[in-house]
């Protein structure tokens, strides 16, 4: 993913210049995607005075997660989430409680998410629903973030008046088409009406991309750029393509890390006060990846310390070797780059 004419990096803060006054020209953010040595240094500098000025106390939010189930409905064509043969768990929502306030009171987590695969099936959301009421009775100051696919409108009303506050649902692809082949069970325009939905009753609403879907051009990700940024956001992000064991994408070729950094760069200028985080998957593709993800203008780190040992082996999102940044990792990534983990 490549222009003609290499970017410079003088020519970088005119072109986030652009950005910030709302003006998108698909040629100078395709240059910019491509930058690389002291140009993408440069947009990385860039990124980071735009988050200073959305988050002036320089700290980072830190997020514990807690995989709920790997059930899933969608069988898109990248993710080995819900293959046929993998055994089936949902942790109970008395059991999440339990796991909640262990983070709580023993790690003083203050964000949780609470993430599975695809499934609105009304018994499965019913103890969701049920789990967010009793984590949220006991420790109503344990910020709730669900990420749990589409659902209905009624669904997501009662999720929300559990008090749960943020709901994360990535749009993956915004060209209809593309979404639609590598999500082939399911619609963008029902994705798109659950984003409208979340908003609507007051969910702080989170959705990003990724970058490196087969398929995927340059002018897909200026078109991806804005619309994250239309949506106004208070959670944005992207992660790098990695194709999943046993999935159709399973032979094709990983995303570009670097264009998943400059594309996280663009989006921070875009979206100055927006929480964006620092994936996995750039550490699992490239050594000190999440640490780069903080340099290009990220500010959310997840630690993977809820979910049961017995079942993390059954959420495998990319395959047996997936990456689980510990805490220690993350707090040193995070000082390096100059920030402070939030309480």
């Amino acid at each position: 993913m490549k222009t003609n004419e290499e970017v410079q990096p003088q020519d970088l803060p005119a072109i986030c210049s652009q950005l910030l006054a709302g003006d998108l020209f698909d040629e100078p953010v395709k240059a910019a995607l491509s930058a690389r040595g002291a140009a993408q240094e440069k947009l990385f500098e860039i990124a980071r005075e735009a988050r200073l000025k959305g988050f002036p106390d320089g700290r980072a939010e830190i997020r514990s997660v807690v995989e709920i189930s790997n059930i899933c409905k969608q069988r898109c064509n990248y993710c080995n989430i819900g293959c046929e043969d993998t055994k089936k768990f949902v942790i109970p929502s008395n059991d999440l409680l339990d796991i909640a306030s262990f983070l709580y009171h023993e790690k003083r987590r203050r964000v949780l998410l609470l993430q599975s695969g695809e499934n609105k099936d009304k018994r499965f959301v019913s103890n969701v629903i049920r789990a967010c009421g009793l984590i949220k009775d006991k420790m109503p100051d344990l910020e709730l973030i669900v990420c749990i696919g589409n659902l209905s409108r009624d669904q997501y009303r009662e999720l929300r008046e559990t008090g749960v506050e943020r709901y994360l649902l990535k749009i993956e692809a915004s060209r209809p088409s593309l979404y639609e082949r590598v999500k082939p069970n399911d619609r963008w325009a029902e994705r798109r009406r659950c984003l409208d939905d979340l908003a609507e009753l007051g969910f702080l609403v989170g959705s990003g991309i990724i970058v490196g879907l087969p398929g995927q051009t340059e002018d897909d990700l200026v078109a991806d750029l804005r619309f994250l940024s239309d949506l106004q956001l208070h959670m944005v992000s992207a992660s790098v393509f990695i194709p999943g064991q046993h999935t159709v994408y399973e032979s094709m070729p990983c995303g570009d890390v670097e264009t998943t950094l400059n594309f996280m760069a663009l989006l921070r200028v875009m979206n100055p006060t927006a929480l964006m985080p620092t994936t996995s998957s750039l550490e699992k593709l490239k050594a000190d990846g999440q640490y780069l993800g903080i340099m290009a203008g990220a500010n959310t780190v997840t630690i993977h310390d809820g979910t049961p040992q017995a079942f993390q082996s059954l959420f495998p999102i990319y395959d047996e070797k997936r990456y689980r940044p510990n805490d220690d990792h993350l707090r040193e990534i995070v000082e390096r780059a100059g920030l402070q983990l939030a309480a």
